[in-house]
């Protein structure tokens, strides 16, 4: 018997029951099969414009990210030699600059996180002229190496025109050449490649 002869002999209250519920089924099917295919293809378009947007977001501000990469790697460069001991430095430059540094005071290192550790050396100066002060700072500030002024005090002198006592702070600041922990964690324990 097919499943037409088995409709065909259900009374009448029973086809209009059957039949209800076939509408019923095509309905939601015609009309909850475009909604949910709307529905996908409004979240894969959502998520393809957030895609889009952090591209655009990327290409819009590669320059800044670029200018910090070399920002980072010039730091990285400038502190890849250690600072030299301040007291020698500091009286080789005064030499060249004319200038005499007739005490100074080194102070011990203060850590600054956990890679960084500032030396600061305190001087003073007596009867310098200006011009040569500001050559000596100059020097100071142009070596190349991580060197600071970090406190200037300057007193004018009563007697001559262009004659100043001076009390200056200069730190060096040194970086810990600590290995990185992603390197650790690469290599494996109890290999050579583990050992510092």
């Amino acid at each position: 018997m097919s499943i037409a002869d088995r409709i065909a002999r259900l009374d009448p209250r029973q086809q209009r029951v059957l039949n209800g519920a076939l509408f019923a089924l095509g309905v939601i099917l015609v009309l909850l099969l475009p909604v949910s295919l709307t529905a996908v293809a409004h979240g894969k378009r959502a998520d393809n414009q957030a895609l889009r947007d952090a591209s655009d977001n990327i290409a819009d501000h590669l320059d800044s990210i670029q200018r910090a990469q070399l920002d980072k790697a010039a730091t990285l460069e400038r502190y890849a030699r250690p600072a030299p001991p301040l007291a020698p430095f500091l009286a080789g430059l005064a030499t060249e600059t004319g200038v005499e540094i007739p005490e100074s005071q080194d102070r011990q290192g203060i850590p600054h996180g956990k890679r960084y550790t500032e030396r600061t050396t305190k001087f003073s100066l007596h009867k310098v002229g200006m011009l040569k002060l500001s050559k000596f700072m100059e020097r100071i500030e142009q070596s190349g190496n991580p060197i600071t002024i970090s406190s200037l005090n300057i007193r004018k002198r009563a007697d001559p025109p262009d004659q100043y006592d001076v009390e200056m702070v200069v730190s060096a600041f040194e970086r810990s050449s600590a290995p990185d922990k992603s390197k650790k964690a690469d290599a494996a324990p109890g290999t050579d490649e583990a050992k510092p």
